[in-house]
This record gives C-alpha cells, structure tokens and sequence, in this order.
C-alpha cells in the first residue's frame, strides 16, 4: 500500500481534540474539586458559534471577533471553560471566600487549557487558544448555563498555522 500526504485530516483532529479534552479533565485543580466542562466542535455544528461571535464583535466593535469567526471556518475547535466555583466549604463569606473560589476556577481553567495545548504541541497539530470563540460560546450557553469563562481552540493541521498572522 501507498499513500501519498496520508493525512486522514478531520479524523486525526477529532482524536487530537478528545485526547486535549482528556487533559483538561485531568489536569490539577485546586481543592479537589472539578469545575471544568470541554466540548469539540466541528462542522455545521460551528456555524452557532460563529454566528454569536460575528454579532457580539459588530455589537460592541470588536472586529477580532468577526475576523475569528471567519477564521475558524471548516476547523475543528476545542472549547474549555469552567463553573465558578461558589460553595464556602463553611467558610464566611464576608471574608472573601466566594472571590478566593472565583479565583481559583479561573486558575483551573487556565491550568486545563495549558495542559490541553501542551497534547496540541505533542501531536504537531496547529492551534490557538481564543478568547473571541470562548467568550460566544458562553453567550449562547454552549456548555450549559452554569459556565462562566470559557475559551476555544481551533486545530487544523497544514503547512502554516492559520491561526497566526491573521487580517
């Protein structure tokens, strides 16, 4: 058997992008307590996404937004994103407890994404991480209604990260 350029491209993103969600799952959190939420999206499944990103970009002047939008046409996109976490353990909360736990939620979500990417980088797999495809998939309760901050991370697999060096 011959194959010439044998990438099974849309195949070997969506096992990139469940072994990311994989790593996110299982990166450290602090107290113990998982918050995290992941999802792959691809296909026509994006075009939500998209659609939130170009208005909530044109509603508030962020052209970035729109420019991601259009950018992640046709990829395969990880998003992360978290709960907050809001239970004081008994703790009072007039002292700060309920921010200590906000903080720590942010905290997490970034040590997920870090862990995620770091799967991206191992497998060669061009990605980005967007604030732009996070912040529309919380708009429209992609992860369900309890997440709060979430990111995306768009894969593709080509000669030049596209995610890069964008107009």
């Amino acid at each position: 058997m011959f194959k010439l350029n044998p990438e099974n491209e849309i195949e070997v993103l969506l096992q990139a992008a469940e072994s990311m969600c994989i790593a996110a799952r299982t990166a450290p959190n602090a107290n113990g307590r998982d918050f995290i939420v992941t999802a792959v999206v691809y296909g026509d499944e994006l075009k939500p996404l998209q659609n939130e990103m170009r208005r909530f970009g044109e509603a508030n002047g962020l052209q970035y937004f729109v420019r991601d939008a259009s950018n992640i046409e046709g990829h395969v996109v990880v998003l992360i994103g978290t709960k907050l976490k809001s239970e004081s353990h008994g703790f009072d909360d007039s002292k700060g407890e309920d921010l200590n736990n906000h903080l720590s939620s942010a905290i997490d979500l970034g040590i997920a994404i870090g862990s995620a990417v770091s799967i991206a980088a191992d497998l060669r797999v061009d990605n980005r991480v967007m604030y732009s495809i996070g912040r529309a998939a919380v708009n429209i309760k992609l992860l369900g209604e309890d997440v709060k901050i979430a990111y995306g991370i768009p894969l593709s697999i080509s000669g030049k990260n596209p995610f890069f060096d964008r107009r």
